[in-house]
């Protein structure tokens, strides 16, 4: 297994240790979580370059790279829904929460069609990479607005009107999941039609 593929597993695998710590109330658990997610996406980042660079590009990376991205980016809304569970945003985090679930399974499943109705496996687009580039600065935003109130006590005026921002980059985030999902599916309509 080359290095981009040991940083895609590197990043499976920091997913459910980020999700603890982001839940598990201990001292300064955000600003932790902050630092595991910022590692973690960065990973995205250099396997991407490495196999592009030194010519490593593999149909394991091409499939299992987007896949942990959706796992370390799903995992950290799913982590927001339980902290935002009970205020007035908690229906805009569980409906955004479904919009990236159903884009991501709806894309995986386009990409198993397409492994086993035509042997090709399909790589990320750009509309996929901008949102993940989205949600991840998003996440990395929020996360950086929480671990800041674990270190000073932000003003409650201020903490308010930073959460409406994190909300509003995350329908951003949602509304590019609808249109790269809606992209991959017309483009994959032909391996759903040849599919047995």
């Amino acid at each position: 297994m080359n290095t981009p593929n040991k940083l895609t597993l590197a990043r499976m695998i920091a997913t459910p240790i980020f999700m603890a710590v982001m839940l598990i109330d201990f001292k300064f658990h955000y600003l932790i979580s902050l630092v595991l997610f910022i590692a973690a996406s960065l990973t995205d980042m250099i396997d991407g370059k490495m196999a592009r660079k030194y010519n490593m590009v593999t149909d394991f990376g091409k499939f299992m790279d987007p896949l942990a991205d959706k796992m370390l980016t799903t995992s950290a809304y799913l982590g927001f829904m339980f902290i935002y569970g009970g205020t007035k945003f908690a229906w805009h985090i569980v409906v955004i929460t479904f919009i990236v679930l159903f884009r991501e399974f709806a894309v995986s499943s386009i990409r198993l069609v397409a492994v086993t109705a035509g042997g090709k496996v399909v790589a990320a687009n750009m509309w996929g990479k901008c949102k993940t580039v989205s949600q991840m600065a998003g996440i990395i935003l929020a996360l950086a607005v929480y671990a800041l109130n674990e270190l000073v006590t932000v003003p409650s005026n201020v903490f308010a009107v930073l959460d409406i921002v994190i909300i509003a980059l995350f329908w951003f985030s949602a509304l590019l999941c609808v249109i790269s999902g809606a992209i991959y599916i017309y483009g994959g309509r032909q391996y759903i039609a040849n599919a047995k």
